[in-house]
């Protein structure tokens, strides 16, 4: 396994995590407050896998919060 970091980006903005990150990682990184929906590569990851879900170099990720009002 290479100690490389990863390059992913979070909402579209350039971020580096260690090898072996995991989409917990990332939201940790981003400093993100709940509540929010995480997609990786378009793909819904729910919160009770964040930290079972490994990045790869290249992935992006989306941390979307919900919008209120009407």
């Amino acid at each position: 396994m290479s100690d490389t970091p990863l390059q992913v980006l979070i909402n579209q903005a350039p971020h580096t995590l260690a090898q072996g990150a995991t989409l917990a990682d990332a939201v940790a990184q981003a400093g993100i407050q709940p509540p929010f929906a995480a997609a990786v590569n378009l793909q819904f990851v729910p919160r009770s896998q964040y930290a079972q879900h490994a990045l790869a170099n290249h992935d992006k990720i989306e941390l979307i919060s919900p919008i209120t009002g009407g």
